[in-house]
């Protein structure tokens, strides 16, 4: 390997922006590692390539994130870049998604990366070097309706990942959050990525039916290129200081200058009530 090949972990590189994080990684000319419940349907995704390796890994099962981590070392001798990319879509009012349901996505969404990286945090602090990006999405930073589970395990992402900085950043391990908006992937497709609520209420039942088809509609239609965030990613890594937060799409540009004026406006909203609630001493 040359000095300036990375390594990376992709997980969730069986389809969709997976696969163009992977292909973009591969074109830069640095390894791969690249990880899926099906490592030959990974590889069929991918396209072979010499400096790529798949790996099985479901993201919830602890010893099989070591696992995976123990053939990356084997096979590249370190990892430079880990991507915690692996997800799904539990889309719902809260009400009518399942507490099963809720818990699954925590699963997938929040413990799985945090399975990934505890498992890849020991090779980076005994290189220390390396950088851990994780994809959250526009939901882990702005609610959105019929997102509840979804955007409770984006949100949880980011408060993790904000965190994390502090706890490895003497190592020399960098951190960055991407924050996606609606990319053409598999995120809409019913039964792969998106999984609609078990609970049927009366009150939300016409709200939920049209909302169910208004997503259906959309996929296929996302406006954001996948293989364009991918090459982003292969520039991010690259740069000496990554970006804390990497906020991608146009759409998700809007959202978050929204967002963040909305926070201001409601501080200065009750900012004399806010600031009056120290103890009176003395």
């Amino acid at each position: 390997m040359s000095e300036q090949q990375q390594v990376w972990m992709v997980t969730g590189a069986g389809r969709g922006m997976g696969v163009q994080i992977a292909q973009a990684a591969l074109s830069a000319g640095h390894a791969v590692v690249a990880t899926g419940r099906d490592p030959r349907r990974v590889e069929d995704a991918i396209g072979a390539h010499e400096d790529l390796l798949t790996v099985a890994l479901d993201v919830t099962d602890a010893a099989a994130a070591e696992t995976a981590v123990g053939a990356a070392v084997d096979r590249f001798g370190r990892i430079d870049v880990l991507v915690n990319n692996a997800g799904n879509f539990y889309a719902g009012f809260f009400e009518e998604i399942s507490p099963e349901q809720f818990r699954a996505q925590m699963e997938t969404n929040f413990f799985g990366p945090l399975n990934v990286t505890r498992a890849v945090l020991p090779v980076l602090r005994k290189q220390r070097s390396g950088h851990v990006i994780t994809i959250t999405s526009a939901a882990g930073i702005i609610g959105q309706e019929f997102c509840a589970a979804y955007a409770a395990s984006k949100f949880a992402l980011e408060g993790w990942m904000e965190s994390l900085r502090y706890d490895v950043e003497p190592y020399g391990i960098s951190t960055t959050i991407v924050e996606p908006g609606f990319f053409r992937t598999e995120l809409l497709v019913e039964g792969a990525s998106s999984i609609w609520p078990e609970l049927s209420i009366e009150d939300y039942a016409d709200r939920t039916a049209q909302t169910i088809a208004a997503w259906k509609s959309m996929n296929g239609q996302q406006g954001g290129d996948p293989a364009k965030l991918g090459a982003a990613l292969v520039t991010i890594a690259a740069l000496e200081t990554p970006p804390l937060r990497f906020v991608a799409g146009a759409d998700v540009v809007e959202g978050v200058e929204q967002k963040a004026r909305l926070l201001l406006d409601q501080v200065d909203a009750h900012r004399e009530l806010s600031s009056a609630l120290s103890l009176d001493e003395g």
